[in-house]
């Protein structure tokens, strides 16, 4: 088994508690390697190195453009290890190799793109109402921020924050998943090798009560960037406010895909299909709720059960496999439940419905591609997040009474809209209370357009030119440049 240390301070460090624990291969269900179990203590180091960079030494004395073509620098470096990071995370998470190594090959584009805006970021210049006064704006970093990220793509959405941090001028302590740690701590060699100033980037592994916990609430930490569930977001978001802390929150989804009669069926199922078992169906933006236009009910559910019905499963590695394990037991457990659940409440399995036992599955967490209908918004299965590879087809009307089910969750992440009526694409995506909404297309991202969910689905946005504000904070400069003195008890 490997053994990973944590990275604190530009150097491997052993856990202050001697203490280690296994991360488990999902495809093959057993231990891979061994991470370090961290604690306040190894949190404490960590946010003092992260301060001590923050305040003194070669990063805070780098002008914005050589941070900027630092961020470069990095991003090419993670360009360089690409399919290494890629087969690290397969191992850890069991997603697919071809969709990990295209996270990890498209990732470097984040650094570039903040590497190119860091030296963009100004202050201004206010016209006053006041004589003999001038004032101009600052934008300075926020400080130390605590990221932590989840175990479904790891480099991707540490990414998301870390780029635009680093441009901002932080300095970052990040908690990833403790189901999912080894990719993060091969990052932070591959980012120290291309010329990181030791303490700029430090990661603490372990569990939410001993490393997430201490990590939210530490004095010198400034900003907290989550992304999981939405109870532990709800956690977060209590304890960063009682600490006056700025959050931003990316958590759950339970994503309409939207199909209408006048749609490109063929397309609309392609999509559909896409948006549920890629990944397994462990996304916050999966499509997990298929609303299909009553006409085409039957032609619709019947394509798409034809469609993953032939999909593929087993080696992770394997470029031939399409849909790959559960990666965690916890949360394989947590699928087969929500599939019971469903059956309770009176849903019908029209393909799947129970683990996988294909001979190629082997002694993985799989799943089979499931489809339910007979399904109404009301029901768990509707509501909840399952976070696998699980879809519930509900039939709709008309516009009105599609968008009527699409907005009742608590949640509103992303949304898919199928349609040949371009006024009618206009008018679901201002009407579908959706972080995004995707019209013809599906699961498109880019580091170019902003990210977020409404309601339960988080606070904050990352990606796009505006995600760099989080990590920034504005002060105001004022200069007397002749203005006479006045009553000191009375506001000039």
């Amino acid at each position: 088994m490997l053994t990973y240390p944590m990275f604190i301070d530009g150097k491997s460090r052993e856990p202050a508690s001697g203490a280690w624990f296994p991360s488990h291969d999902p495809y093959r269900g057993t231990p891979w390697a061994r991470i370090a179990n961290g604690n306040s203590s190894d949190v404490d180091e960590a946010v003092e190195a992260a301060h001590r960079a923050l305040t003194s030494g070669p990063w805070p004395e780098l002008t914005a453009s050589g941070r900027g073509a630092l961020l470069c620098r990095l991003g090419d470096a993670v360009a360089a290890n690409a399919r290494r990071l890629a087969e690290i995370e397969v191992r850890d998470n069991g997603k697919l190799f071809t969709e990990m190594h295209g996270q990890l090959s498209y990732l470097p584009q984040w650094f570039h793109y903040y590497g190119g805006l860091a030296d963009k970021v100004e202050g201004t210049v206010p016209p006053l109402d006041k004589k003999g006064y001038f004032a101009f704006t600052r934008k300075e970093p926020v400080g130390v921020v605590g990221i932590i990220t989840p175990w479904n793509s790891p480099l991707l959405l540490l990414a998301w924050k870390l780029a635009p941090a680093l441009a901002a001028g932080c300095t970052v302590v990040v908690k990833p998943s403790e189901f999912t740690s080894a990719s993060t701590l091969e990052l932070a060699r591959v980012l120290d090798d291309a010329g990181l100033p030791a303490g700029v980037f430090n990661v603490v592994t372990g569990f939410g009560e001993d490393v997430g916990a201490p990590l939210v609430t530490h004095p010198l930490v400034r900003k907290i960037s989550f992304t999981g569930s939405d109870s532990t977001g709800r956690n977060i978001g209590a304890t960063a406010g009682r600490e006056l802390k700025r959050v931003s929150l990316e958590l759950g989804g339970k994503s309409p895909n939207v199909v209408f009669a006048d749609a490109d069926l063929e397309a609309a199922v392609n999509g559909v299909v896409s948006g549920i078992f890629a990944a397994t169906g462990q996304t916050c933006i999966a499509g997990s709720r298929l609303l299909v236009q009553e006409s085409v009910h039957d032609e619709v559910v019947d394509q798409v059960v034809k469609l993953a019905a032939s999909a593929r499963m087993g080696d992770p590695m394997a470029e031939t496999t399409q849909v790959g394990p559960i990666t965690t037991r916890a949360q394989y457990t947590k699928v087969l439940d929500y599939l019971a659940v469903a059956r309770e409440e009176g849903a019908h399995a029209v393909l799947g419905g129970h683990p996988a036992e294909r001979p190629e599955c082997g002694d993985g967490w799989f799943v089979e591609p499931t489809v339910f209908t007979g399904v109404d918004n009301s029901m768990r299965i509707a509501q909840e997040e399952v976070f696998g590879p699980v879809l519930a087809v509900i039939p709709f009307r008309d516009e009105d009474h599609a968008v009527a089910i699409a907005n009742d969750v608590r949640f509103g992440l992303g949304a898919g809209v199928w349609t040949s009526d371009i006024g009618r694409a206009f008018r679901m995506a201002e009407r579908i209370q959706s972080g995004t909404v995707w019209v013809n297309t599906y699961r498109a991202v880019s580091y170019l357009t902003p990210f977020g969910g409404v309601k339960d689905s988080g606070i904050g946005r990352e990606n796009g030119r505006h995600a760099i504000d989080a990590y920034l904070e504005d002060k105001t400069v004022w200069i007397n440049t002749g203005a006479p003195a006045g009553n000191p008890f009375v506001l000039r």
